[in-house]
């Protein structure tokens, strides 16, 4: 897994639900071949989605991902 922090507006949706956002803060990710699995929330609660790949680099490159420095 990889960090990063959310600084914008990310969204994602269940099946054919309604579009949701991620909250801003830390997230987890781990990238696959078409899709990225974001997991976000605290020691109780944790929360996951995942998005498609290209979705995911375009918020990269509009910095509403921002990738942690290793």
């Amino acid at each position: 897994m990889s960090a990063a922090q959310i600084h914008g507006r990310v969204e994602y949706r269940i099946g054919d639900g309604p579009l949701m956002c991620v909250p801003t803060g830390h997230v987890e990710f781990e990238r696959g071949r078409s899709d990225v699995a974001l997991s976000w929330g605290n020691d109780t609660t944790r929360q996951s989605a995942a998005i498609p790949a290209a979705d995911f680099d375009r918020y990269v490159s509009r910095r509403a991902i921002v990738l942690a420095q290793v």
